[in-house]
């Protein structure tokens, strides 16, 4: 799957730059295959900036990703600080994207960040202007289709994940291969409010979601489009599960073997 690339052209690395990627940029998949120069020109929607959109953002801020744009309209909460650790006490009651934005402006002032509201209807075709990938990091089902139907509408793919209780998975969805052939129907999930979960698991599917959204901007490595990873944190057992491309969109899942894994 491609993204709609990002441009390569433009200056050379700055000196800066080099000595604050350089240790990315030693891998001979990396450094010599223009990737962080793609990551320079690329631009990024993250919808969520709680538990997965945090590592998210801060992870592709670190790694050089030239303009990300944070759609959230929640605000901190106490009880957020066990898994969302990139906020502080003094955040609680401010605007997560606000806060996230600058957290991330901090770390690496070489990229572009900016708050943005909610994902809505209304707003999506704005938000999504010039983007080139969508990293969906939101934490309920009625979010993440909203997320999806506005992807398939721009003919943009879209990195997903999800973490919840004891388990997590990540996926890269796109045009031929979406969120609803995936999962047609919902109805049992639970949040993290409802279901609980363990702090460091939404971390840990952030960073993967990341580092799928690395691959796809820079063109390196084999991505998890067409597949499902799962992740159980107890266990710490793994299953990489394929996904067969449907045949029509008749509200039965593609999985492959066909059975829910949330």
């Amino acid at each position: 799957m491609s993204t709609s690339r990002p441009d390569p052209s433009g200056p050379e690395l700055t000196r800066a730059e080099l000595r604050r990627y350089s240790r990315q940029l030693l891998l001979p998949e990396w450094g010599t295959a223009g990737a962080q120069e793609r990551l320079r020109g690329a631009r990024v929607l993250i919808v969520g900036a709680g538990g997965l959109g945090g590592p998210v953002v801060m992870q592709l801020a670190g790694a050089g990703v030239g303009f990300l744009r944070v759609s959230d309209g929640d605000t901190v909460a106490l009880s957020n600080l066990h898994r969302q650790t990139h906020f502080v006490l003094g955040d609680v009651g401010r605007s997560k994207s606000g806060a996230l934005c600058a957290r991330a402006q901090a770390l690496n002032p070489h990229v572009a960040v900016e708050a943005a509201v909610a994902l809505t209807d209304d707003n999506a075709a704005e938000l999504l202007a010039g983007i080139h990938l969508v990293v969906d990091a939101t934490d309920n089902f009625g979010a993440r289709y909203d997320v999806a139907d506005a992807c398939a509408a721009a003919g943009l793919p879209c990195v997903w994940g999800a973490a919840s209780g004891i388990s997590g998975m990540v996926s890269i969805f796109g045009p031929d291969l979406g969120l609803r052939d995936v999962f047609p129907d919902a109805s049992g999930e639970e949040s993290c409010d409802e279901a609980g979960v363990l702090g460091p698991l939404p971390n840990v599917i952030g960073s993967l979601m990341a580092l799928e959204a690395l691959k796809l901007l820079g063109g390196v490595g084999e991505t998890l489009a067409g597949r499902l990873w799962t992740f159980d944190a107890l266990t710490l057992q793994t299953r990489v599960i394929r996904l067969r491309p449907p045949a029509h969109r008749a509200g039965q899942s593609v999985l492959t073997p066909a059975k829910s894994v949330l």
